[in-house]
This record gives structure tokens, sequence and C-alpha cells, in this order.
């Protein structure tokens, strides 16, 4: 299993509700409510400001009605669909998120390019789940806390995006209709025995969005700095690689 990093650890924490961080928070939103942004759309800051972009690609991954596109559209700040139906295609999200780094104190515009397909499209098409898996950096595997049967997939969920090359893609659990407490079929301790199983991430969402950023900015910023590390994580293996390499010529 890849490794996480401590939250926090990497990414300054609760960033976006400091005084400093606002002329970049205000580069995503629009009357306090988040920007959409196109695939050839991006924040633009003032010229005096070098701020790097880091682009990644995420796909969604879980049961049918686990809601897969209502996620995608809380994280984009989108209006989140009042009925439920099946996404018969690909559909592709872009959302920007910036985080300033804790060792360097550098600011770093996240370019999340999120990727959802129906299930039902995955199986009919061949040609579909190829697509979502070339050049993927992340995938967020999710399961609803009003269906214990998304819950007990997660394991197979884990093993098919753990084979080669995608067993190194950022993977991150998301737990939804978290709000929905008086139906919930998967419990506290659940989760937790989950975690210490599989030492991944879990997140949970629910609930109404809100016209600020508190209800996914924990995502947001788990997602962000488990893909910063990861890629911390393969430099450091490329620089020893080339080392070695050198040192084997000599």
């Amino acid at each position: 299993m890849a490794q996480v990093p401590p939250a926090g650890s990497v990414l300054v924490a609760d960033w976006h509700q400091c005084r400093e961080s606002r002329d970049y928070f205000n580069k995503i939103l629009h009357k306090k409510r988040r920007k959409n942004f196109g695939l050839l759309e991006s924040p633009v800051m003032p010229p005096h400001v070098a701020v790097d972009t880091v682009n990644y690609k995420i796909f969604i991954s879980g049961k049918s009605g686990v809601g897969k596109t209502t996620l995608a559209a809380r994280i984009a700040g989108l209006n989140i669909p009042n009925m439920h139906h099946e996404t018969t295609g690909i559909e592709t999200t872009v959302v920007y998120w910036p985080a300033k780094l804790r060792e360097s104190g550098r600011v770093v515009f996240f370019r999340l390019q999120l990727w959802d397909c129906g299930e039902n499209a995955l199986r009919r098409f061949d040609h579909l789940l190829p697509s979502c898996r070339e050049q993927l950096d992340a995938v967020l595997l999710l399961f609803s806390f009003t269906d214990r049967t998304s819950f007990d997939d997660l394991p197979n969920q884990i093993t098919k995006w753990t084979g080669s090359p995608e067993g190194h893609v950022v993977k991150v659990v998301v737990g939804t209709k978290f709000d929905l407490f008086m139906h919930c079929d998967v419990t506290e301790r659940d989760v937790k025995e989950f975690q210490e199983t599989w030492r991944l991430p879990v997140l949970h969402t629910g609930g109404e969005v809100t016209d600020g950023l508190g209800d996914i900015a924990p995502l947001l910023n788990c997602l962000a700095e488990n893909l910063w590390y990861q890629d911390c994580l393969t430099a450091g293996a490329s620089h020893c690689l080339q080392q070695e390499e050198a040192a084997t010529v000599l």
C-alpha cells in the first residue's frame, strides 16, 4: 500500500481561512460563489505574482447511485442534481484549488480534472475504462453511508486500482450521504476498522453546499496533499535511480 502523509505535513492546513490566501481564493470565486472553469480557462493572477500550476487527472469510482456526479458538482461548486440519473458517458469537470506548501512557503494552484463515468457505460463500452485510466493520477473511491454493499465493495475497488500501472495512483476514500444519519448502514466503527486495515484516508460529504469553502476544503486539501507527496516520492526515486546509474557507469 502506498504511503500516506500525515494530514497537514505537506500543505498548510486550513490555509483558505488565512488572510494571506484571500488574493488567491478570490481568483476562483465570484460573488462568494465558485467560478466555473472550462478546459482552457484558468485563474488569472497579477503579473507580479508568480504561481505555478500543477495538473492532475482524477477518476471518480463507485457503484451506480452512490453519488459520483453529485460529488463532482460539490467539489466544483456547481448545482447538485435534484434527481439521480445514470451518467451516459464520460463527464469531465475542472477544479482549481490554491494551496501553500509547508516546507517552502510556496503557493501552488492545483488543477484537478475530475472524470466521472457511469457504471453501466463502463460495462457496455470497452474503450471508456482505458480512456479513464490513461495518465491517471488519483482515484476517489466512493461508498454511501446509506448503502452497506457499496462499503463492502471497497476492497474490490482498491484491488482494481492497485495493479500496474495504476498501483501508483493516489487513492482517497469518500463516504457520501453522511448527513442521512437516520438511514446509515455504515457505522463509525466500520470506518475506523477499514482505515486500520487499508491505511487510506477516509473523508465524508453530505448536506447542502455552502457559499463558502469549508464543506469541500478538507477533501481538496487531502487530495492535493497526497498528490504532491506522491510526486515528491516519485521524484526522489528517480533521483536515486539516476545516482545509481551514474555510479554503475563510473
